[in-house]
């Protein structure tokens, strides 16, 4: 499928995509210019995407242009890294901005320009007080705010202060450059926000050429208006900001005049999607990075194995609504599981070995069975596994005494060997510690295949690999990061599941599995879905597990 068919078969009708088709039929707007204007201070996650997917999708849609645009107005927290980032998690996910790159400090010097502009129509001035006073002084949600003793400065006055600022004569935090708005607004962001601030660091693009940065309210709605934006959407914690934001577009000479619409942000169960929680999540080692698998970043799901056109997919059922609320989680997995279950390969994999040793098959014979690819689709074929006389089985495949309802592998029960013979346990084998450690069994020759020639059935039906020819890994078990539906955002340590990372060390593969590639899904049969991870070295296969084929972790947890 082409990337305008994608776009085409995932898009649908929302109230934004009603007023973009309104706007376009009312002549209000000629052409649809949107943008996804991330900040680079950490990596995009599941809810960037939702933003991605529809400010791309509109302009595909409207037959417009989508621009991606770094709002890198804060040197202090942003890197190449997450720049780089950035641009590569919004490439996976399907999408291509084209020629249209931008950078909010493409625009530094005209944001400086108009601010002095604003000084000269009176509208600005250059503040004076500490940020404790400033802070006390701007009041609450039921008191007003009090007048700067220095918003009364004279225009030439405030030029001086506001270029000195920019030749850095002063220190961080020595005063800022404000609007002149009015401080006894019911709206806290009119009180004489501020514009500008001064910050002695390196930018990442304009390396220390400036020594005043714009604020994110400032820059945002201008960046737009240079760049024509005619829909600039963002999530709803932006709406109080948007009387700012059509302030500073009314008291400036801006080449366009765009409009903000606002929609309801993306909650998970079990996640939290906050970036300040996501960067102390990596900055204090409770995951290996941003690109950790258990992480809600477009990395970490990318690094799982979960597939940009499950997230696209997920993104399109649950919609673009007004209000917030928390999306539960097993809609997201329902997702990967739809795309996954499509297009993985099967596989048979042991990941805790029990090993079985079928006493009446010959000793040193070995033979190929077929086993197929994908049960849906005949045209992936089949593939040979081989089959000898000592096998593994799981663990969690033989109980030796069983409950009523077990209908595994058991002493004295017959089961049927996925694709090769029915076998019967004979004998358990156990070490000095009481433990199993070896089944001993017979086999049916006459089953083979999987089905008995008397008709006989058996109840269940396990996977095994040839223990001579099967390859050892290392398969990781992910469960979620956290283990209540909503995570405290302050104390979320608290809640941070102590079993997120199951690490099995000696797990045992079919061989076809030492030919997989990073990002290649396989099914590992009964068990769930897989994929390669980054960390695996010829001489040693790392696995990680996408999910599960059921949600067993969340059954196990409501009754533990």
């Amino acid at each position: 499928m082409t990337t305008d068919e994608t776009t085409v078969a995932e898009t649908g009708r929302d109230f934004i995509r009603e007023i973009v088709k309104s706007d376009l039929d009312s002549g209000r707007a000629k052409s649809v210019v949107t943008r996804f204007p991330p900040e680079p201070n950490g990596y995009l996650h599941i809810g960037h995407a939702k933003s991605i997917c529809l400010n791309f999708g509109i302009a595909k849609e409207f037959g417009g242009r989508c621009h991606l645009r770094f709002d890198d107005t804060n040197p202090t927290k942003e890197e190449q890294e997450y720049i780089d980032a950035i641009e590569r998690d919004v490439r996976w996910l399907g999408f291509d901005w084209g020629q249209h790159l931008y950078h909010a400090s493409d625009y530094f010097e005209q944001l400086y320009s108009w601010a002095e502009d604003l000084i000269r129509a009176g509208k600005a001035y250059v503040d004076d007080q500490s940020p404790h006073d400033m802070r006390v002084n701007r009041g609450t949600l039921t008191e007003p705010g009090k007048n700067s003793p220095f918003r009364d400065r004279g225009v030439e006055e405030n030029l001086d202060f506001f270029r000195r600022m920019r030749a850095g004569e002063f220190p961080n935090g020595a005063r800022v450059l404000r609007a002149k708005i009015d401080m006894a607004s019911g709206n806290i962001n009119l009180r004489d926000p501020v514009m500008y601030r001064i910050l002695h660091a390196t930018h990442p693009r304009t390396g220390t050429q400036w020594k005043i940065y714009p604020s994110y309210d400032y820059a945002h709605g201008q960046s737009d208006a240079i760049e024509h934006i005619t829909h600039s959407v963002c999530t709803l914690e932006f709406e109080d900001h948007r009387p700012l934001y059509d302030w500073f577009i009314a008291n400036l000479n801006v080449p366009s005049r765009p409009h903000q619409y606002e929609f309801a942000r993306l909650n998970l169960t079990y996640t939290v999607l906050s970036k300040r929680v996501l960067t102390e999540l990596v900055r204090d080692g409770h995951v290996g990075g941003w690109d950790d698998p258990r992480m809600p970043t477009l990395a970490g799901l990318r690094r799982r194995g979960v597939p940009p056109e499950a997230i696209r997919d997920f993104v399109k059922r649950i919609g673009v609504a007004k209000a917030n609320s928390v999306v539960d989680v097993g809609m997201f997995d329902f997702s990967v599981r739809e795309v996954l279950n499509k297009k993985a390969m099967r596989r048979m994999a042991v990941l805790r070995p029990l090993k079985i040793v079928i006493e009446n098959y010959p000793e040193g014979q070995v033979e190929e069975l077929d086993a197929i690819n994908h049960p849906d689709d005949p045209a992936a074929g089949v593939r040979k596994i081989k089959f000898s006389r000592e096998l593994y089985i799981e663990q969690d495949d033989f109980m030796e005494n069983p409950p009523k309802k077990f209908f595994r592998l058991s002493p004295g029960a017959e089961v049927r060997l996925r694709y090769a013979y029915f076998v019967t346990c004979r004998e358990v084998v156990k070490n000095a510690k009481g433990e199993v450690t070896e089944l001993r069994c017979s086999y049916d020759q006459a089953t083979r295949g999987g089905n008995a020639p008397d008709g006989r059935k058996v109840k269940a039906t396990i996977h095994w690999v040839s223990a001579a020819h099967s390859v050892s890994a290392e398969v990781r078990i992910y469960n979620p990061l956290f283990m209540q539906p909503n995570p405290s955002g302050e104390n979320f340590t608290a809640d941070l599941n102590p079993n997120s990372l199951e690490a099995l060390v000696g797990s045992r593969l079919e061989p076809a599995l030492a030919d997989a590639h990073i990002e290649q899904p396989v099914q590992f049969e009964r068990q769930g879905y897989f994929c390669l991870d980054r960390d695996s070295k010829p001489s040693v296969l790392v696995f990680s597990r996408t999910i599960g084929l059921r949600n067993t972790w969340a059954k196990e947890k409501a009754t533990g």
